[in-house]
């Protein structure tokens, strides 16, 4: 065999198995059962969370906490997409945030995301993080340039994006989805709930399953 094919093979092998890692790992993390303080209502949408699917007053509701340096939600990700595209009309998506404290870049991600939510770009930004999630992530320092980087190519009001990113406004609208996720019960990502209930994953295809199960009730 080829050198240069066997180093394409290689190279192909290794993504699968780092993909493979990475859902096995999301799988085997249980969402805690939902935390309801006394007199606390649980949030799992609120009016400012980011919709990337409305399908209406009937339709399911699925809501995603996610970090987006997660290997784990990376892995997710084409999973999602596939869903989201199977099921549309069907589903409302909702996304939030919730940044690991172990993954440095993972909150100046979710920055960016914002800033770009603030110019109607929310969308645009979540797909090229995961597209390039391997070239900013586990990094041993924050590199907000690479993000800056990124929203000068999806064509952003640059000195809007710098001014929201320092906008002590921003760090907080992240900050209020990991509070509503620790209510939640959320204790890693990425954690999915369907109307409000927790989806537990255990085996390979159980997100589909419950998405399923509920636009058929």
């Amino acid at each position: 065999m080829k050198t240069p094919v066997k180093v394409a093979l290689i190279t192909v092998a290794a993504a699968i198995v780092l993909a493979i890692v990475g859902v096995a790992y999301a799988l085997s993390q249980r969402p805690a059962e939902p935390l309801s303080p006394e007199g606390e209502k649980r949030q799992t949408v609120r009016t400012d969370s980011h919709v990337l699917d409305d399908g209406g007053p009937d339709a399911v509701t699925v809501v995603e906490f996610l970090d987006f340096e997660c290997e784990a939600c990376g892995a997710f990700y084409p999973i999602v997409e596939d869903l989201r595209e199977k099921y549309s009309g069907e589903i409302t998506y909702v996304v939030r945030y919730f940044p690991l404290p172990g993954h440095i870049n993972s909150t100046q991600a979710a920055l960016a995301t914002e800033a770009a939510a603030q110019q109607d770009r929310f969308e645009d930004m979540y797909h090229r993080l995961f597209e390039t999630q391997a070239q900013w992530g586990e990094k041993s320092e924050e590199t907000p340039e690479v993000f800056r980087g990124i929203a000068a190519e999806l064509g952003l009001d640059m000195a809007a994006y710098d001014a929201a990113i320092t906008d002590p406004a921003t760090l907080d609208r992240v900050q209020a989805d990991r509070s509503d996720g620790e209510r939640l019960g959320v204790r890693s990502t990425p954690s999915f709930f369907i109307d409000g209930k927790p989806v537990v994953l255990e085996a390979w295809g159980d997100l589909e399953a419950a998405l399923e199960k509920a636009v058929e009730q």
